[in-house]
């Protein structure tokens, strides 16, 4: 997701079963990061982001180099969440590091994830702009829950459960929808997302893009 202008967190739990996300953010990305090697981010149109990804299924010092060139990618594209398939890999993982509306820090991974339906109750829409790396230079307004809870596995395959609240849920639910092959302007009707596409046409990006032949 695009933003608004080493000790895996995974290994510790709050009491119910939420990772704890929010600790040495700082050095965790800059571990990740600094092993990986940023990639260019694919765009729409890349039939990569226009199809549900494979699962995960093999935990092993591949996935982990993986999760590193994302981190890195994200980083220098000044991203605060990235999916797989944003960087042309067919396969169920994002990463994060994006701050929720109380300014606090969010470092992650997931693998797998699933978000779960929430209770009438608990869906406050939230109608504010959201971007995407795969639609570069592009703004469109966009209703999501206002919370959201992600289950998935981490880089180790253990269950993990992770929450989030305002612009952090709406990373939750962004990358999500990336591995399931969908992009926030599919959500958008037809003429906000026609103004979308026209923002990315007339726009430059600011890190390097795999180009659709």
């Amino acid at each position: 997701m695009a933003s608004q202008q080493s000790q895996h967190e995974t290994d510790e739990q709050v009491n119910d079963g939420f990772v704890v996300d929010t600790a040495n953010c700082e050095e965790r990305e800059r571990a990740y990061r600094e092993r990986g090697t940023s990639r260019p981010i694919t765009v729409v149109g890349n039939p990569v982001l226009h199809k549900e990804c494979k699962d995960v299924t093999e935990f092993d010092d591949k996935l982990a180099a993986l999760i590193d060139d994302m981190f890195a990618s994200q980083r220098t594209a000044e991203g605060v969440g990235l999916a797989a398939n944003q960087i042309g890999v067919d396969l169920k993982v994002f990463v994060y590091d994006c701050p929720d509306d109380d300014g606090v820090r969010h470092v992650g991974v997931v693998c797998n994830p699933v978000l779960e339906e929430l209770a009438p109750e608990q869906r406050v829409l939230d109608d504010s702009n959201e971007g995407c790396l795969s639609v570069p230079t592009a703004y469109a307004s966009l209703a999501r829950p206002d919370y959201a809870v992600v289950r998935g596995q981490d880089a180790q395959g253990n269950p993990i459960k992770v929450r989030g609240t305002g612009y952090f849920a709406r990373c939750l639910q962004h990358e999500t929808d990336h591995l399931y092959g969908y992009l926030y302007i599919d959500r958008l009707s037809k003429r906000e997302r026609k103004d979308a596409l026209k923002q990315m046409a007339e726009g430059t990006p600011r890190y390097p893009v795999v180009a659709n032949d």
